[in-house]
């Protein structure tokens, strides 16, 4: 049975609709490719955003569409696309609501709950859009700061899903 993809409404500071949901994406969009970051300052997140702004071309030619949430204030994340001028959706989760809704991991039990810079993890979904419903394909939850896939695996998933032509729940 198909997960259900929960929907959110972000503050949009890069490229996208602003507010930014699901629901918001064009229907040429396939996928939405959702990338939780730890924090403002985690600079494994950093480098990562500035790869996936490198490789859009990749991702737009499979209809994916890359969408970067920060848990953080408004401000921050817009500091965030000040240096970096992202050509994806970048979005502020202050109030963690999408994170929480995708059971974003956190270490260290309660400590890590009340602080994300101990505790909030990196997270991946691919969410599937092509059916009448839009449904979780693929998560790479991490277990630290550097458990990420590299954008080539995760590109390669988004081929085995192109690959299928049809919604994942009929695969």
């Amino acid at each position: 049975m198909p997960e259900p993809v929960p929907d959110f409404s972000l503050t949009n500071v890069a490229a996208g609709p602003d507010p930014f949901s699901l629901a918001a994406l064009p229907d040429s969009v396939d996928f939405a490719v959702l990338f939780f970051q730890r924090d403002h300052y985690c600079t494994n997140c950093r480098k990562q955003v500035q790869q996936l702004a490198e490789r859009i071309d990749d991702f737009h030619g499979r209809d994916a569409e890359v969408v970067s949430i920060v848990p953080e204030p408004v401000e921050r994340v817009e500091s965030w696309q000040e240096s970096y001028d992202l050509p994806f959706p970048l979005l502020a989760d202050p109030d963690i609501e999408a994170g929480e809704a995708y059971d974003q991991p956190v270490r260290f039990g309660i400590l890590g709950r009340f602080s994300d810079f101990f505790g909030r993890m990196p997270e991946i979904v691919v969410v599937d859009r092509r059916g009448t419903e839009p449904e979780i394909a693929w998560v790479h939850k991490g277990s630290s700061t550097f458990d990420r896939p590299d954008i080539d695996e995760i590109l390669a998933k988004l081929d085995s899903l192109n690959d299928s032509d049809v919604p994942s729940e009929m695969v």
